[in-house]
């Protein structure tokens, strides 16, 4: 088949599926990834396809008012304020999107399209197209379950009538679009407007969408009563290109004493990133412990560093984590998946979106400590949080149990079967 994958977001949102990309195309499917252009040399040194749309999500995630909304979306009003916010922000942005998203459509002339909930188009190309349909998520964010909460919203425990008003709250923040995307349907693909009566998770004609959820079983159950198209298959990690070597000077860092902290946020540093270093470095000599900090290009800002700390741009988490005592960071759903599959320890500082919601599995999977959201995060309470993951022998314990698990799975695998199965049966 010839697959056409769209994905908006940070790489963390691009990541999973060019692993997904990948698997595919190691089963004999031609493959196309459409997603900012930032990431194109990224999905080509993969060997997959690219096709274009413009990098405004990403510059928009980078100015002044995507940090400043990074630093709030503390509470309920807080998630909401800045969804509010940011979504007038972004409507241009989506529109462009959408125009561009079917440009390559065009170009890729797919039999089946699979895309992230970010791609408000997604459904209507595979309709102008004639083509089967199916939602790829890293989280469970947009099907009803009564079991929890959808993420960004509290997890308040009163009953699994508030889980489920929480995914609908989800889904009327999606229909605040739904006259930009039948704008989209009559002017640039010449589609009747959707139905008043469809929703996130259904076509124009009613028929309800697959959806595979790309995290492990063991982090995150499916739930009992999510619907038989629905499925999680675990988690889709990216193998690396060629056998990447440390620098000298890591090597030499790594080899010179006690396993180290991993420190990094990706993406993530907020309006002030010279608070965080301080906060890390300070928390670090604190519990008199070792550290890898990682600067991202995220704009993390590294000054003069003790000896005890080392500084890089960037490695591998598979090739990084597992020589760590512990790790630290915002919680992304990628950098979780990755620090559990190695094993270690986790302290997930989050900034927004579905970082809260990785803190609170680390929790409460006894691999990790409380979460510390970004906008309260001290040194005393980083310092504590380290002492808790390092001496605790039961998060040790735990961590790596889980881990193990995690590496026993094959969530490509899983994920390229169904993916084929649904697509001979649609």
């Amino acid at each position: 088949m010839n697959v056409f994958i769209i994905t908006f977001g940070s790489r963390g949102d691009v990541q999973p599926y060019v692993a997904l990309g990948k698997g595919l195309k190691t089963a004999g499917h031609t493959v196309t990834i459409c997603t900012c252009s930032s990431f194109e040399s990224f999905i080509t040194d993969h060997g997959l396809n690219y096709g274009y749309a413009a990098d405004d999500l990403m510059k928009l995630m980078d100015s002044v008012e995507g940090r400043d909304a990074m630093e709030n979306t503390v509470g309920v009003f807080g998630t909401l304020k800045t969804m509010i916010k940011m979504m007038k922000q972004a409507k241009p942005i989506n529109r462009q999107m959408m125009i561009d998203s079917w440009k390559a459509a065009q170009g890729a002339d797919p039999d089946i399209v699979l895309f992230n909930s970010k791609a408000l188009g997604a459904v209507s190309i595979a309709e102008k197209l004639g083509v089967p349909v199916m939602m790829a998520l890293p989280q469970p964010m947009v099907v009803p379950t009564a079991e929890y909460p959808t993420i960004g919203l509290p997890n308040w425990n009163i009953g699994g009538w508030y889980n489920k008003l929480t995914y609908k709250l989800v889904h009327l923040g999606y229909r605040a679009y739904k006259g930009m995307v039948n704008e989209f349907r009559r002017n640039i693909l010449g589609l009747d407007k959707f139905p008043s009566s469809s929703g996130l998770l259904y076509m124009a004609d009613g028929r309800s969408i697959p959806v595979l959820h790309s995290f492990s079983k063991h982090v995150v159950p499916r739930p009992n009563d999510w619907p038989d198209n629905t499925y999680v298959t675990g988690y889709w990690f990216l193998n690396r290109l060629d056998e990447w070597e440390p620098s000298v000077e890591l090597k030499a860092f790594l080899d010179k004493g006690e396993a180290s902290i991993y420190v990094g946020f990706g993406s993530m540093a907020g309006r002030n990133p010279q608070r965080l270093m301080r906060i890390v470095i300070e928390a670090l000599k604190q519990t008199n412990k070792r550290g890898i900090i990682a600067s991202g290009w995220g704009g993390l800002a590294v000054g003069d560093l003790p000896d005890t700390i080392f500084k890089i741009d960037k490695a591998p988490h598979d090739w990084l984590f597992p020589r760590m005592a512990a790790v630290v960071h915002h919680g992304g759903a990628g950098t979780t998946a990755a620090g559990l599959r190695a094993g270690c320890p986790t302290i997930v500082c989050p900034f927004f979106g579905d970082q809260p919601f990785w803190g609170r599995c680390v929790r409460a999977l006894g691999v990790g400590s409380e979460p510390i959201p970004q906008k309260k995060l001290t040194v005393e309470k980083l310092s504590a949080a380290i002492r808790e993951v390092t001496v605790s022998q039961t998060i040790r314990q735990n961590a790596e149990a889980l881990g193990e698990k995690i590496r026993n799975e094959d969530g490509i695998a899983n994920a390229v079967a169904i993916f084929e199965r649904i697509g001979r049966n649609v």
